[in-house]
């Protein structure tokens, strides 16, 4: 358990923008920043961060919250983690005592899988530098490679012994469980129910989140057995899923940022090469052909990116795909051939960082080029040159953006020869059938859910939140430590100053009124007990309170402060603010009356054989309605009949 003082510490030590900078590319935007969206697909900016305020959201999506939420919410983690993750950036010690056996068993799958991994990968290390196989076997292929040390240590780059079971034993000797030996795909068992390691034998790159926790493994062969895979990868579990992973992006995401590019190889030695060699805004794509989940992933810190190929790569026909993805994803393409027989690792290995560079930049293509030089080199036959070119068009047409896309096709216009209007009905014919094509998927998703049998529920009346009742828990929590009334006198005698939370509870507590939310009740509760508090600012408190779901219910209430400019807020007075709140507490107390009413007129239905009851409950029903007359009277409406 981490104790308060040590939570004060990190949420004082927590800056929004800083935290989210780690995982999202923002820009200056007034008083405030903006970025894309981590949490959905967008082309526009919508991501908003207030560095006054302490928080962040989106206006699209309505995700957001303080450091901590944001954590949270971007890496799946736990309260816990969240400010762990905190604390390890700031360099704040938490003080934590060892979990005992039941502790251990009791926690999350999740987290166990993180911890195995984290663990193998020390063990990975260790077996590279201080055994006699990891120096003869391991750390010489690396040496080969020309990797220093500070590479190595870099990337955790490590070696698996040859035996069978070495980490299984080692594993279970500390007391990790087979289950996540196998879930985590470190091992898997055999027909005869031995357990066996995945990856002995081979010298281990680990994938890495955003944040630099282990997830995965890659393990390469050092023998030239053509029977056995070169590289062997670890299979999907709870915390890796390939297609949203790359390799490296915890090494590259500043660098990236940086030069605001992103270049992309196909496998970890290439990427750990051009790191050493100085590039270090280079990501791969390792174990998987390029998927959505990865160009979004680069999509957070840049929207440039070059392609890098093997000039003698079998496999660039194949990788067309991965640059129409691209495309469609918003990204701008350049694709870069190496001279024939050099991979992104040995070019690096012959130049500097700086020579690397300007070969890239004064080499790289935009796709048109590429594709035309690809499909069109040498082709005379005119079946084929009508394929290919209808290839590059297709290319041309998943572009979303308007203006990028008609510079495009005069581009191809131009560079192919065929007439412009040509072009632009054959880009409108591809666009109508993908277009054509989603709406037969979404019949057939329909037709599908139709097939399937309707779930069986008891009918129930849904506790739907009203309108006033958000507001009026709202009002809380950017005035709650407001004063209302000044001076107002208590049953000795003596003079309070009544706070707008203060008054709320009071209002409600005197006839026994209170939320339906009870998130809304605790926070009413929560300001009144912290209204006397030196400094109390009820919108700071509850934006960053350590209970995440009330920090991003407070946040999304705030969060129209920092949308608009200093300038467009209006500073509420005393006289304004009372009036307000008088009247949101008489729109809370009528819509409590009309649900009353509501569900008298329910009971009264379902009674039509009791005489007696139902008597009893016209009589309520009469006294409710002249409540709601009354009410209505106050809030200036007619009178209700």
């Amino acid at each position: 358990m981490i104790d308060k003082a040590t939570i004060d510490k990190i949420m004082d030590a927590a800056n929004i923008v800083d935290v989210v900078s780690e995982f999202v590319s923002l820009r200056k935007a007034g008083v405030n920043y903006k970025g894309l969206c981590p949490f959905h697909n967008e082309k526009t900016p919508s991501f908003v961060v207030s560095p006054a305020k302490g928080y962040c959201h989106c206006f699209s999506c309505g995700k957001g919250g303080n450091a901590v939420g944001f954590i949270m919410e971007h890496e799946q983690m736990t309260y816990p983690e969240a400010l762990r993750w905190l604390a390890k950036k700031y360099h704040i010690e938490i003080q934590e005592r060892e979990l005992s056996d039941d502790e251990k068993r009791e926690a999350s799958e999740r987290e166990s899988l993180f911890i195995v991994n984290e663990w193998a990968m020390k063990y990975f290390q260790d077996n590279l530098m201080n055994t006699r196989d990891g120096q003869a076997i391991g750390m010489q292929y690396f040496r080969s490679r020309g990797f220093r040390d500070d590479t190595i240590h870099k990337f955790q780059l490590g070696y698996a012994l040859p035996q069978r079971d070495a980490l299984a034993n080692a594993a279970i000797a500390k007391g990790f469980k087979e289950k996540f030996l196998i879930d985590t795909g470190l091992c898997y068992r055999r027909e005869n129910g031995q357990l066996q390691d995945r990856y002995a034998g081979r010298v281990i790159f680990p994938v890495h989140t955003i944040t630099g926790r282990v997830v995965a493994f890659g393990g390469r062969i050092l023998t030239n057995d053509k029977n056995v895979a070169k590289y062997v990868n670890s299979p999907e579990s709870m915390i890796y899923h390939k297609s949203n992973e790359l390799y490296g992006i915890y090494q590259a995401k500043q660098a990236i940022t940086r030069n605001d590019r992103c270049y992309l190889v196909e496998g970890y030695i290439d990427v750990t090469s051009m790191h050493q060699s100085g590039v270090e805004n280079v990501v791969a794509s390792s174990g998987t052909s390029l998927t959505t989940g990865q160009i979004r992933l680069i999509r957070r810190f840049t929207t440039n990116i070059t392609v890098l190929y093997d000039g003698d790569s079998a496999g660039i026909h194949a990788s067309i795909r991965g640059i129409d993805m691209l495309l469609a994803e918003g990204m701008n393409v350049k694709v870069l051939l190496l001279p024939d027989g050099d991979d992104p690792d040995s070019f690096a290995r012959k130049h500097t960082a700086q020579e690397f560079r300007d070969y890239i930049e004064s080499h790289q293509t935009d796709f048109i080029e590429f594709k035309t030089n690809l499909l069109l080199k040498g082709v005379t036959d005119p079946i084929k040159r009508s394929q290919a070119i209808s290839s590059i068009i297709k290319s041309v047409s998943v572009i979303q953006d308007q203006i990028t896309r008609a510079t495009y096709m005069s581009e191809c216009s131009h560079r192919l020869g065929i007439n412009e209007a040509t072009l632009v009905n054959t880009v409108n014919k591809f666009i109508q059938g993908e277009i054509e094509e989603q709406r037969k998927e979404a019949k057939r998703e329909e037709a599908r859910a139709a097939a399937e049998p309707a779930p069986v529920s008891i009918e129930e009346k849904p506790d739907v939140e009203s309108k006033v009742e958000y507001m009026l828990a709202q009002m809380v929590v950017r005035h709650g430590g407001d004063v209302l009334y000044k001076d107002v006198e208590t049953e000795d005698g003596g003079k309070i100053n009544l706070s707008v939370s203060q008054y709320i509870s009071y209002d409600l507590g005197a006839d026994g009124l209170k939320f339906r939310n009870e998130l809304y009740n605790r926070i009413l509760q929560e300001a009144v007990e912290h209204n006397g508090d030196e400094g109390f600012n009820s919108e700071t408190y509850f934006t960053h309170h350590p209970d995440i779901e009330i920090s991003r219910v407070a946040t999304d209430m705030v969060i129209d402060h920092f949308q608009l400019s200093q300038s467009l807020q209006v500073k509420k007075d005393e006289d304004t603010l009372r009036n307000q709140v008088v009247h949101l507490i008489l729109d809370f107390r009528m819509d409590y009356v009309e649900q009353k009413m509501e569900d008298l007129k329910r009971e009264i239905t379902q009674s039509a054989g009791d005489t007696e009851k139902m008597m009893k409950l016209m009589s309520e029903y009469k006294d409710m309605q002249a409540i709601r007359n009354s009410i209505a009277k106050e809030l200036g409406s007619e009178i209700i009949v």
